[in-house]
């Protein structure tokens, strides 16, 4: 049995998952593939087939490899054993087109790949909500990574030609067609990722828990960003917090709101209006929440002017990653040639593009 799961774009909606606010992510037409079959023992016999590398090991001796790729799939196996599902040993074999390091979230890729083979494989019946949140968890506690839902989420249920308005209070989605009609979802890759970005993702989320602390003394029901609007923060965060604070909450709750003026902007199928709305979040991401890089900057002050670009911004957690960018599509070729020129003269680095689509989510691709 082969399974596929996608990577994931997110089209605006950045640093709101864990202030419980919107995000607009979408599945893409870039996978890990995942083909397994059952074992008469308890041995997991793993394949990885882009480093021809091999790795063995037994359900009874799991332990984690930091940064290396079994971590993906033995931690799904971790969970599944803890959740109390029985399971024999199994081969699998791991290929993917996500590329890694890119933002592209090729983690959950593999993570929603091996869990749904699984699945299918033994015949747990896990609901797809529980597949969501138990990839996750594979992440944060076997992998150590502390990331969102939004990853796993826009895996499993991607939706071809939608991006998903997910709210990461409720975990309720609603999918919004993507009519791009003669226009591409562009990803230009920095190429760098600055060593800071741990440190500082940590004091953004900080920061905004200061700022929801500070407004509980006056609106007591707020529980986090997600519940206050300009007009609280004016009259209430000015002067009594330090300028950093004020700016990440002010940035965080424009960005709530203009994830929902977006979707509203794809309804109307007027992607001229969302592509500003792309542009703004950089602004704020560059100015206000301080999470771009010169990198980024240049990427996206580069297409401003181009009529065939309707938008563009910095994707991701910032420091590096990156840019997505909305291109006409007979401008892609002439446009990479130039921007990838000036970024090597400007950076010295070799500007990497990928051209990606919204596409399904997790799914079965061969029974055998």
């Amino acid at each position: 049995m082969i399974v596929r799961s996608p990577g994931r774009i997110n089209l605006i909606g950045e640093h709101t998952d864990y202030n419980n606010g919107f995000v607009l992510p979408a599945a893409i037409d870039k996978d890990a593939r995942f083909a397994i079959s059952r074992r008469n023992d308890n041995e997991v016999h793993l394949f990885a087939v882009d480093y021809e590398e091999w790795h063995v090991t037994n359900l009874s001796e799991l332990s984690a490899f930091p940064n290396t790729w079994p971590a993906y799939i033995l931690g799904v196996v971790q969970q599944l054993q803890q959740s109390g599902y029985e399971m024999h040993g199994f081969n699998a074999a791991l290929s993917s087109t996500v590329p890694v390091g890119a933002g592209m979230s090729s983690s959950a890729a593999v993570e929603c790949a091996t869990l749904f083979a699984l699945n299918e494989l033994f015949g747990f019946k896990i609901a797809k909500l529980d597949m969501v949140k138990m990839a996750q968890k594979a992440e944060n506690e076997f992998v150590g990574v502390k990331c969102g839902i939004m990853d796993m989420f826009a895996s499993i249920y991607g939706k071809k030609g939608n991006a998903m308005k997910l709210d990461c209070r409720s975990l309720h989605f609603d999918y919004f067609p993507i009519k791009l009609r003669n226009s591409k979802i562009v990803l230009f890759d920095t190429g760098v990722k600055h060593s800071l970005a741990s440190g500082e993702y940590n004091s953004r989320r900080s920061e905004c828990e200061q700022g929801v602390t500070a407004l509980q003394q006056i609106y007591p029901q707020v529980r986090s960003l997600r519940d206050v609007n300009p007009l609280m923060i004016s009259a209430v965060l000015a002067g009594k917090v330090p300028g950093t604070v004020l700016k990440r909450c002010s940035y965080v709750v424009d960005e709530i709101a203009r994830v929902q003026e977006g979707c509203e902007d794809l309804k109307k199928d007027d992607i001229a209006a969302f592509g500003k709305k792309m542009y703004r979040t950089h602004e704020g991401l560059s100015r206000l929440f301080e999470v771009s890089c010169a990198e980024s900057d240049f990427l996206v002050e580069f297409v401003k002017n181009e009529k065939s670009v309707a938008g563009a911004r910095m994707m991701g957690g910032g420091f590096g990653g990156c840019t997505i960018n909305i291109v006409q599509q007979d401008a892609i070729d002439d446009l990479y040639e130039r921007i990838k020129k000036a970024y090597s003269e400007t950076y010295g680095i070799d500007l990497k593009m990928y051209v990606t689509s919204p596409e399904d989510g997790t799914s079965v691709v061969d029974e055998e």
